[in-house]
């Protein structure tokens, strides 16, 4: 498979040592020395300042676009309309109205979409979703994480920090992955409440995000993302019936990713424990570039695809309008 990447920042350089057997033969860039410096740094791969024509080369079958918001959907669309698979990172657009006419698009389209929810990938979370489906705890009930980091000198000043292009702040941002994590063991969300504010930041968009979902069955979710954590922090605890699933840390800055099975016993009392720590460099990226790879050669629809988006937008749009911040163009 040839892949053709948008965007060369941090996550693009991600993304390119991550393609799972895949082959870069082309990477596009506004800043066209950015792009460069990656394509040399691959063996075959062109520079392309403009990405209008990556999607269209011959020799590009899929494009991975990771760019900041304003343009995730605009380009997965005209990559779709060139006939190329697409992985595009989240939150696959600003709001879920530039998602709407995408949905469309892609279902007459005879190519596949994914969205970059690589936090599903993480050997932790991918323990934790075989224990869940094991039945080993028992009907789920409930689930609280905090997702948050502390920003850098300038932090106010960044594209993040600008609605136009971002569609908000930390809610779209970390709050994404707790949203889509959520779903994925829950399911969809009936109900929707929440609040978004900016506490400390110099920025018209939130910087602290906290929301009660509720599923029909009243399975909560309670969640809370912030870049006003000061200590980077990862936490998700993911409660049973007969057990709790506890998720700390995610590598690097986040702490040794760590998981936690507190089994429950039939006199109660203290639980039978099981650990796992994962101190080994993340996998994430590529397992989920082989997992698409795989829907690709199958064709078979993606784990993590523009509906799980869209559900996930749509809880950010209706926290953002009841909290006073409405981003839409």
């Amino acid at each position: 498979m040839k892949v053709g990447i948008i965007g060369c920042g941090l996550i693009g350089q991600k993304r390119a040592k991550a393609l799972a057997g895949a082959r870069l033969v082309a990477c596009a860039d506004m800043e066209k020395g950015r792009a460069e410096r990656l394509a040399q740094s691959v063996d075959g791969c062109t520079a392309i300042a403009d990405w209008r024509a990556l999607v269209r080369r011959d020799d590009v079958e899929l494009a991975v676009v990771a760019t900041p918001h304003d343009v995730l959907a605009e380009m997965t669309a005209q990559a779709v309309k060139a006939g190329k698979h697409v992985l595009v990172e989240k939150p696959a657009a600003r709001h879920v109205s530039e998602l709407e006419p995408l949905l469309s698009a892609v279902k007459k389209a005879r190519v596949l979409v994914r969205v970059g929810f690589n936090h599903r990938y993480h050997r932790s979370f991918r323990q934790a979703r075989k224990i869940v489906d094991s039945g080993a705890l028992g009907p789920l009930m409930f689930l609280r994480a905090r997702y948050g980091h502390g920003g850098r000198i300038g932090y106010d000043r960044e594209w993040r920090a600008q609605p136009r292009i971002s569609g908000g702040g930390e809610l779209i941002d970390q709050g994404m992955h707790l949203i889509d994590l959520a779903r994925w063991f829950l399911g969809d969300f009936a109900e929707v409440d929440g609040y978004a504010h900016t506490y400390f930041w110099d920025m018209p968009v939130d910087d602290n995000a906290f929301l009660l979902l509720k599923t029909p069955e009243k399975k909560i979710a309670f969640l809370h993302a912030s870049c006003t954590e000061w200590k980077n922090t990862f936490s998700f605890e993911l409660y049973g019936r007969d057990g709790k699933l506890q998720i700390d840390g995610l590598g690097g800055s986040y702490g040794v990713e760590r998981l936690a099975w507190y089994k429950m016993l039939p006199q109660m009392g203290p639980p039978e424990t099981t650990i796992w720590e994962y101190p080994m460099a993340d996998d994430s990226w590529d397992v989920e570039m082989k997992e698409f790879l795989e829907d690709i050669r199958l064709d078979r629809q993606p784990a993590a695809n523009l509906e799980d988006a869209a559900a996930a937008l749509r809880i950010v749009d209706q926290v953002y309008r009841s909290s006073g911040f409405d981003h839409r163009a």
